[in-house]
């Protein structure tokens, strides 16, 4: 009878292109599909509320696949004084499970954890293999000419082109087969992972329930209609132009080998794959790439210069920008379709990050934060990188000192106003020409569009002058030439 081994599942919540799964079953295992749910052990990143949510359905979704097959999806959580490693112990003793396989995953405490895991289980005899299934090659694998670290995003897109990328790992389901017994695990809803309060009514709306399915068809959609007009529609929030599969790529409910594959397979592939959304694919493996060789950068800066910052700690102007009422349309769409849907467009969320670390001086920490809690897709890569860019603090943040201008930004990208009528409907009557700068209006004008600034509608947090002054002012402060 073949023996048992644990797949410990975390961030690869699918079956296809799985390798710690493909291994396993390669070596006749009978497998023993196993999910910890484990915040305390993330250090000071737990899951925010907007990623529980988006964990409930991607592990419902994982259970519905593997019944499929015959098998259980085992569920479990951590407490005080039952760790990981000790859920995994008592699982193999359990299962007589004498192999225990994983892919791996880059957030420093994470690798701080496993890494100690690893060594312990080996230590006591048990065969303890990982895996990479969540990048199209591993961090320590890639380093510039010099044998260091990638700090400016372009060489490492052309260091890429050079490379052959791997295909996805073919995974025999046909092999699935459990042990004969299982012991008894915690239910989804045990997990207590989707709000007591339904404040999460939107999210359902934007995404449906977010499966392998959907994604695959959302993907297909996406390839055959929006993949070769990516790159001059991706800045306009109001179209549906990009792909929406971040928060399936954190999850793992689809890996970048698969996700690169279906790209350079289309039928209608071309330099607009390359230069647009592949590209992309890209640009999330240059994050984990800072992440894994800067673990400090989650809350110190990259540049060493931006140390000793004057960042400013203003409550109101934290909780204005927090609930979209900073007075600037743009900003206030960007941050109230975070909070109904769990994701905002790229090109908002660059406009709302610079309105508030360069005119509001309030700390990128701040901003990363509040997005680490409310973003379906938040990934501790992504997301330090992102902010570190907009605070000019970050890798490839030049100019640092570069500060938008929402209004011009708002009729640039949203000339006719759709994305801020949408998510700001108190303006829906104000005139594009107006949209993006209600208070040039008038008083008497916008009244007739039913708006008085300050009571249906608030006038700009900060004007932009004196932001955009306030923030060069500080850049000179550090002594740096703007």
């Amino acid at each position: 009878m073949s023996t048992a081994a644990i797949i410990w599942f975390r961030q690869d919540l699918r079956l296809s292109d799985n390798k710690a799964l493909a291994q396993a079953l390669e070596a006749g295992h009978r497998i023993v599909p196993l999910f910890i749910w484990a915040p305390d052990e993330e250090g000071p990143w737990a899951p925010g509320a907007a990623s529980r949510w988006w964990w409930h359905h991607a592990l419902a979704d994982l259970q519905a696949q593997l019944k499929e097959h015959g098998v259980r999806l085992l569920l479990r959580q951590t407490s005080k004084g039952c760790s990981s490693e000790d859920i995994l112990r008592e699982v193999a003793k359990a299962t007589k499970a004498e192999a225990i396989f994983w892919n791996r995953r880059y957030e420093p405490a994470v690798i701080a954890r496993d890494t100690k895991i690893k060594a312990s289980l080996q230590a006591d005899g048990f065969k303890v293999t990982s895996a990479n299934s969540g990048m199209l090659f591993e961090p320590h694998e890639i380093a510039n000419k010099a044998g260091k670290p990638f700090r400016v995003f372009t060489p490492m897109w052309r260091h890429y082109t050079t490379l052959t990328v791997p295909k996805p790992v073919e995974v025999d389901l046909s092999q699935l087969r459990a042990p004969a017994r299982l012991p008894k695990g915690d239910r989804l809803n045990d997990l207590d992972l989707l709000p007591k309060i339904p404040w999460d009514g939107g999210f359902g709306d934007f995404w449906g329930k977010p499966t392998r399915a959907s994604m695959l068809e959302r993907l297909g959609g996406f390839i055959a209609n929006h993949a070769e007009v990516y790159v001059p529609n991706r800045d306009f929030p109001e179209m549906d132009a990009t792909t929406r599969l971040s928060p399936f790529l954190h999850f793992g409910q689809i890996g970048p080998r698969e996700l690169w594959a279906r790209f350079a397979n289309a039928s209608n592939h071309s330099s607009a794959f390359d230069t647009g959304v592949m590209r992309q694919v890209i640009w999330r493996e240059f994050a984990h790439h800072l992440l894994f060789h800067f673990p400090e950068t989650t809350s110190e800066p990259l540049s060493p210069k931006f140390a000793n910052f004057p960042w400013k700690s203003t409550e109101s102007f934290l909780k204005a920008w927090q609930k979209g009422e900073t007075g600037y349309p743009i900003v206030d769409a960007g941050m109230r379709q975070l909070w109904q849907t769990g994701w905002m467009h790229n090109r908002v969320r660059m406009i709302v990050g610079s309105l508030l670390v360069k005119h509001l001086l309030q700390h990128w920490h701040e901003g990363a934060r509040w997005f680490w809690d409310t973003l379906v897709d938040a990934d501790l890569s992504n997301n330090t990188m992102g902010w570190q860019w907009i605070g000019g603090c970050g890798a490839d943040a030049a100019p640092y000192f570069r500060i938008f201008n929402p209004m011009t930004q708002g009729d640039k990208f949203d000339k006719d106003g759709a994305y801020v009528r949408k998510y700001v409907p108190e303006l829906a009557k104000v005139p594009a020409k107006f949209i993006h700068q209600p208070w040039e209006l008038g008083a008497l004008e916008l009244s007739g569009c039913g708006v008085v600034l300050g009571k249906h509608y608030p006038s700009p947090i900060i004007p932009h002058k004196e932001g955009r002054e306030q923030a060069l002012a500080a850049f000179k402060q550090m002594n740096v030439q703007v």
